[in-house]
């Protein structure tokens, strides 16, 4: 499987070649941050990428299967959350210049949820401010654009999630 086609596998089909060591977890975190350097910033999916992050802990997630502690189908999957979700120790947003200093103490339910389940954190995802509007317009970090025709916005407020699903980010 070449990289670009790692990075349009669905979860449900890299789970089971994870699990079986059939795929490594540093090769598919390989893929994708492949291709969003590829594609970004034409895009501008991401406000923050976890690029050494992401490396270290599909490092670690291969070290732990290698040693039969696979925790179940997200183990090794790369996730990427839109921007309003709190992360404990990544910098959220929330869309807005007024929040790009603030780093949570602690994950919400969502993210602690998927790190529990072993899914790897890529990054967090572009968004309209405060996810208070339709276009996936940002003044302050930039539109997010359509894979397709970059010269259209990608819509909605999780912009961000729509062209980096679509580019295979």
């Amino acid at each position: 499987m070449d990289a670009l086609e790692i990075c349009y596998t669905s979860a449900g089909e890299l789970a089971p070649l994870i699990k079986s060591k059939e795929i490594s977890p540093v090769e598919i975190i390989d893929a994708h941050l492949a291709r969003i350097e590829a594609t970004e910033p034409a895009l501008n999916s991401f406000i923050t990428l976890l690029a050494d992050e992401s490396r270290a802990a599909a490092r670690q997630v291969e070290q732990d299967i290698q040693r039969g502690n696979y925790r179940g189908p997200l183990h090794g999957i790369p996730v990427a959350l839109k921007d309003l979700y709190n992360t404990g120790g990544v910098r959220t947003t929330s869309g807005s210049r007024l929040f790009d200093n603030f780093i949570p103490e602690e994950d919400c339910t969502v993210a602690a949820r998927f790190r529990d389940a072993g899914a790897i954190l890529l990054g967090k995802l572009n968004m309209h401010q405060f996810a208070y509007g339709p276009t996936g317009e940002n003044p302050d970090y930039g539109h997010m654009h359509n894979p397709w025709d970059p010269e259209r916005i990608s819509g909605g407020s999780s912009g961000g999630s729509g062209s980096a699903t679509a580019a295979g980010q």
